[in-house]
């Protein structure tokens, strides 16, 4: 039996997931979580004006993303995801009407960008070479210093995907995390872009069954418990004040920060952290989605960028939805509703909506703010951070949030039982 507590103040995916990876190594973990609920930015909950239950964010993953389905893996839920046994996009052009699948073939060697049925229409092979060299960018500058941002493939490819991924005006966003997005997705090919949703919802698919799993191996989970003030003391006896209660961390104990950026620097004021955020906007509407709509659509030249079909509603993502913060919700939606019933074919009357606004939903994916993110390493041996805005290498993605905290959960393995120098790991 593993000697020490890990506590862990925060139960979004980064916390839950650091959770995870200690669940069965004989430690004992807390979970300590301000709301009553998990999850964070990626849950599901009852929306009264639908009468359904909705996620506060649409979230699409890849094939590629390793880490989040080793985490429904590790929690029996990886069938939750559903999707094509390919990699095909489906996209319309709201403007022109015009419709295409991107679809690039299994394997590394991209032959698809020679085939016109498979590349985005109007588009030639020797655009795609433009970012030939952005995976292997060493020095981050903004991304339109590197590639052009323009042009129908700008317009119709790289500007959705970009914008997706880094919810960030592409143009201003990091040219290192738009290059780590391209290795790791097309740059290994077809097989690693084959696109996965929660279809029943994020909580069924991440959520509910990682409490499971935790409640099973032993992990306290305690919600509604909000840490209030955090003490350093040199001697790494550090104090955490939750109100009713206050826990002292013993010579073997561990505490895992992981709450979001604003609240890490509250906590630990030295800790560099981005400061500069962008919104997300999710709409959702209660209809029937037509049967042969696909699961997942981008769109071009329309409000929403990406069109998800659930069973009994439809749901659109904005990024970088900061001009649409303080548009009146009701306005929102019709405009939203405009564009969706054009490329559905649907009754052009509003059905029952709801919109829902994250102001600061993702740090602003430039070169500057990302050269703010710290490691999860701190200063204090028995302290260490963990979400997706921390130096993942990855944007603020589900995939990035669980690879920090699986990092969290192996730098708390090998901090218990260290020897301590004035509150500083020895090197």
């Amino acid at each position: 039996m593993a000697s020490g507590t890990v506590h862990i103040v925060g139960a979004g995916l980064a916390g839950l997931s650091a959770a995870i990876g200690l669940a069965r190594t004989g430690r004992q973990i807390i979970v300590h979580e301000l709301a009553r609920h998990a999850g964070g930015r990626c849950r599901s909950y009852f929306e009264p004006a639908l009468g359904l239950t909705v996620d506060n964010g649409n979230h699409l993953l890849l094939s590629a993303n390793t880490a989040a389905l080793g985490f429904l893996n590790t929690i029996g839920s990886k069938g939750k995801l559903v999707g094509p046994d390919a990699a095909k996009f489906p996209f319309v052009d709201l403007r022109s009407g015009e419709r295409w699948i991107l679809h690039p073939n299994e394997g590394r060697i991209p032959w698809w960008i020679f085939a016109k049925s498979r590349r985005v229409p109007r588009t030639r092979t020797v655009d795609y070479m433009s970012l030939a060299r952005l995976p292997y960018a060493k020095r981050d500058r903004a991304l339109s210093e590197v590639v052009a941002c323009d042009g129908v493939l700008y317009e119709r490819l790289w500007r959705p995907l970009f914008l997706a991924a880094l919810n960030t005006d592409p143009p201003r966003g990091s040219s290192v995390l738009a290059g780590a997005l391209l290795r790791e997705t097309l740059g290994k090919g077809g097989r690693a872009c084959h696109p996965l949703i929660a279809l029943e919802g994020l909580g069924p698919a991440f959520i509910d069954p990682a409490l499971d799993y935790l409640k099973e191996g032993g992990v306290k989970l305690c919600f509604d418990h909000q840490l209030r003030r955090l003490t350093i003391a040199d001697d790494g006896q550090h104090r955490l004040d939750f109100g009713e209660d206050v826990v002292t961390l013993g010579r073997d104990d561990v505490l895992i920060l992981a709450v979001p950026s604003h609240v890490a620097r509250y906590f630990l004021p030295v800790v560099p952290a981005p400061d500069r955020f962008h919104a997300i906007v999710n709409a959702h509407f209660k209809c029937e989605p037509p049967k042969d709509l696909p699961a997942i659509t981008g769109l071009i030249n329309g409000t929403a960028e990406w069109l998800f079909a659930f069973p009994q509603r439809l749901s659109v993502t904005i990024s970088a939805a900061d001009r649409c913060i303080d548009v009146p919700r009701e306005d929102l939606a019709k405009t939203i509703w405009s564009d969706v019933s054009r490329l559905t074919g649907l009754e052009r009357e509003l059905p029952p909506w709801t919109i829902v606004k994250e102001r600061r939903a993702t740090f602003a994916a430039s070169p500057e703010q990302n050269s703010k993110r710290p490691d999860a390493k701190t200063r204090w041996s028995n302290i260490i951070l963990a979400g997706d805005w921390t130096a993942t290498g990855l944007p603020a993605t589900i995939e990035g949030a669980i690879r920090s905290g699986n990092k969290a959960a192996q730098l708390a393995m090998t901090a218990q039982n260290r020897t301590w120098n004035g509150g500083r790991q020895l090197r």
